[in-house]
């Protein structure tokens, strides 16, 4: 069995205040942890990077918004994918460079949680990969919706997540993975920054 860390969207637009409020201010941090393991045993690593080609957008190509976030800077190596739309299987060789590598366990993290590790997440699981969407390593910004109304960031988090617990993914803590199928204790484990 191998598997994949998917980390999607972890990029400097998401500083941006214009976001507003988010929950999880300790996302990256465990997205740090996780990738820290996963380097130490030589499993697959993929960022996903979202491009778009509007100069406006905080994601535009030509901008440093757009750039992977220091605190899990891709490794030489590592591979990187950039989409210009929420799944990270629209248009990419997200899926083929998995099924070349013979992966059948996806492990998803990143931003934001409605949004784009959402959608990934739901394509994955369709797409017949064992996925699992890492609840404490993703994040959400508060939101309004179709009548004006704001919803706040840990609500649209805990909904987000409850659509795809058992229907797309299996969704667990960082601490609850990294025990049940890595067979380690998160106490132990040192960050990339060796914190």
């Amino acid at each position: 069995m191998k598997r994949a860390l998917i980390i999607i969207d972890v990029q400097n637009a998401f500083f941006d205040p214009s976001w507003g409020m988010r929950n999880n201010l300790q996302a990256e941090t465990n997205i740090n942890q996780l990738l820290s393991l996963w380097r130490e045993s030589k499993q697959e690593v993929i960022f996903i990077q979202h491009i778009s080609k509007n100069p406006n957008s905080l994601f535009y190509q030509k901008k440093s918004s757009s750039l992977i976030k220091e605190i899990v800077q891709p490794a030489a190596d590592e591979k990187i994918i950039k989409k210009e739309v929420n799944s990270a299987f629209i248009n990419t060789s997200l899926k083929e460079h998995l099924v070349k590598n013979e992966i059948s366990d996806v492990v998803i993290v990143g931003l934001t949680t409605p949004h784009c590790v959402s959608t990934t997440t739901r394509m994955s699981g369709n797409l017949g990969f064992n996925t699992f969407l890492i609840s404490d390593a993703t994040a959400s910004f508060g939101l309004y919706d179709h009548n004006d109304q704001y919803i706040d960031a840990e609500t649209i988090q805990n909904v987000s997540l409850a659509t795809l617990h058992k229907e797309f993914a299996t969704v667990l803590t960082t601490d609850e993975y990294i025990r049940a199928y890595l067979g380690s204790d998160p106490k132990s484990i040192k960050n990339e920054d060796g914190t």
